[in-house]
């Protein structure tokens, strides 16, 4: 399979009502910048990464694809997924200007359409590629029902209908209200409404500072919080340790970390206890391949950060053994050959070959972003 040409597409689809807020962002589209990759036989892998929609941005990451990787694929065999990741992610002009950032997110659909490929050419789903540790499924929580542009009434019928209607047994709600206190009713309303068996998770989006997020984590003992992601800014290693050491709450993140050395002085540092990385943002599967496995030799659980948004998670998920959740928010997942699938609050194994990622030719249509 020797690499002939390299194409890259953007996508741009509306989320869940056309808008959604956490406490730093708001966003109307999920972005897809991506990548295929055509061998010398007619194979084609896909591979993308995901943004917040804004054009000139994701038009970085596409030129990042076309004119730093592609001119170094061109002629390799795309069965040297490895090889081939180690010297575009060691390539040393890039190493100058990009070891975060647009190049990562560039390096990770490439990486993931080099998967994607291998996995086709065996002919098998790409868990099964890997060696799959999960075969009764992958437990899922619900992201899509606690935004904090919903209303209170909104987030609560949300996750009322979504437990005891749909049988969800897991929920994360957005928390960072201006008013602290809007946040501990909001949260208290909706333990009331989905029960005590619940798991119930809050997600901060990196907003506070020390004092604040030590304030919500003395609060949320007494809602019995699952955990606590993104309590503070992404890469402040020392607050997150003391965090961890002060409160009960376990803390999760991951999602923007870019390099297995950042996660490594997180697990190091007793700063985490959910590893949550994300292939999009890790330079791919290659990478989160290496995060896994520091997780687990910690002896603590991976829980990837949303499995249909990033459609390789759900196979990464059931692929290794320290995967204890995996997230649901279904802004993208129709948009492929084989879509993400929650049945009994878990997610199924993919049965297709390859990563899951070729999209609908009716979405490379409909949703691209013109030039």
């Amino acid at each position: 399979m020797i690499i002939r040409r390299i194409e890259t597409f953007l996508l741009h689809v509306p989320v869940t009502g056309n808008h959604i807020a956490d406490s730093l962002h708001q966003v109307t589209h999920w972005g897809v910048p991506g990548v295929i990759i055509e061998t010398d036989d007619g194979r084609k892998g896909y591979g993308y990464t995901g943004t917040h929609g804004h054009t000139a941005t994701d038009r970085l990451i596409e030129d990042a694809i076309q004119q730093t990787y592609a001119p170094l694929l061109i002629g390799e065999n795309a069965h040297d997924v490895l090889h081939l990741w180690r010297k575009l992610d060691r390539f040393p002009p890039a190493q100058w200007v990009g070891r975060t950032g647009v190049l990562k997110l560039a390096l990770a659909a490439v990486d993931v359409a080099l998967w994607d490929l291998k996995a086709k050419d065996a002919g098998l789903p790409l868990w099964r590629l890997l060696g799959g540790a999960h075969p009764d499924g992958v437990p899922a929580y619900n992201t899509n029902c606690g935004w904090l542009s919903l209303s209170q009434s909104q987030l609560v019928d949300g996750s009322r209908k979504l437990v005891v209607e749909e049988g969800w047994a897991g929920i994360k709600v957005k928390i960072g209200s201006k008013d602290p206190h809007d946040d501990f009713e909001r949260l208290a309303a909706v333990r009331h409404a989905v029960g005590p068996r619940t798991r119930m998770m809050v997600d901060a989006n990196g907003a506070f500072d020390l004092p604040r997020a030590m304030e919500y984590g003395r609060r949320f003992e007494d809602l019995d919080i699952g955990w606590f992601e993104e309590p503070l800014w992404y890469d402040d290693v020392e607050s997150h340790r003391i965090l961890a050491a002060a409160s009960a709450i376990p803390i999760a993140l991951g999602e923007q970390l870019y390099t297995t050395d950042a996660f490594r002085a997180f697990v190091s540092a007793g700063a985490v206890h959910y590893v949550q990385p994300d292939t999009t943002r890790l330079a791919g599967i290659s990478e989160y391949i290496e995060v896994a496995h520091l997780a687990r030799s910690f002896r603590l659980p991976v829980a990837p950060h949303a499995g249909e948004m990033s459609q390789v998670h759900v196979h990464l998920a059931h692929w290794h053994p320290s995967t204890s959740l995996l997230e649901y928010i279904p802004w993208i997942k129709d948009h492929f050959e084989e879509p993400a699938d929650v049945r009994d609050g878990c997610f199924l194994r993919p049965q297709q070959a390859g990563a899951s990622t070729t999209p609908l030719a009716s979405s490379m249509q409909n949703y691209s972003v013109p030039i």
